[in-house]
């Protein structure tokens, strides 16, 4: 499997139900790694989510996108948290911003698509920067600090999800302080309840595709 070179060019992006968006700072965003104490900034799913014994019991936990320095692509990222004893799988992302929402892997100066995340039941799935990660392909408006992206997650056994995806600095990560004197705050993770888990059979995930890496993320 080939793996592309990143642009010079950084941006970072947008989601729409619970991501993040950054491009120019993009590059900020994936180069590195790691995710603040999430324990007051969780979005909660449904309250029907995971209540039958069995089933995945998913919280979306700060999502956010950083202001992208590009207009051509914008990143996001969250955590997915599942406290039940199913795991499940996100298989699709979706946002009014982009008609071409994707899910993204970095590995060193590239990136490549891939066809879902794994949240393993009593664990996490995780959409950071550095790694896995939301991609907003040619955004049709731009977004900028204190905007808020809607973002639709599609599960295996969950179904969609839709969140309330903040827009931070550049470099900002949830949870940070805001600095002296800058235009209002963002209150990240939001919560919003998931859907019940559809009896219907679980999609198929479509097979991994490479596609060219996008700077920054």
């Amino acid at each position: 499997m080939k793996l592309f070179p990143l642009p010079r060019k950084a941006v970072p992006l947008a989601v729409g139900g619970v991501l993040a968006l950054g491009i120019g700072g993009v590059l900020v965003a994936c180069a590195d790694s790691g995710s603040s104490d999430s324990a007051d900034r969780e979005a909660a799913a449904p309250a029907n989510a995971g209540a039958a014994k069995g089933t995945p019991k998913l919280r979306i936990v700060d999502p956010y996108i950083p202001q992208p320095s590009s207009t051509d692509v914008a990143a996001g990222y969250l955590i997915v948290q599942n406290d039940g004893d199913t795991a499940d799988r996100l298989l699709s992302v979706a946002s009014p911003l982009s008609g071409e929402v994707m899910l993204h892997q970095t590995s060193g100066n590239s990136m490549r698509h891939i066809p879902g995340l794994d949240v393993p039941a009593h664990g996490k799935g995780v959409l950071a920067r550095g790694g896995a990660h939301i991609m907003f392909m040619n955004p049709n408006k731009a977004v900028k600090k204190g905007d808020t992206v809607p973002l639709t997650l599609t599960f295996q056994q969950t179904g969609p999800v839709t969140v309330q995806v903040p827009v931070l600095g550049v470099t900002e990560r949830p949870g940070d302080a805001p600095a002296a004197g800058s235009p209002g705050s963002t209150t990240p993770g939001s919560t919003t309840p998931a859907p019940a888990a559809s009896s219907a059979a679980p999609a198929a995930v479509a097979p991994s595709a490479e596609q060219p890496g996008h700077a920054g993320h």
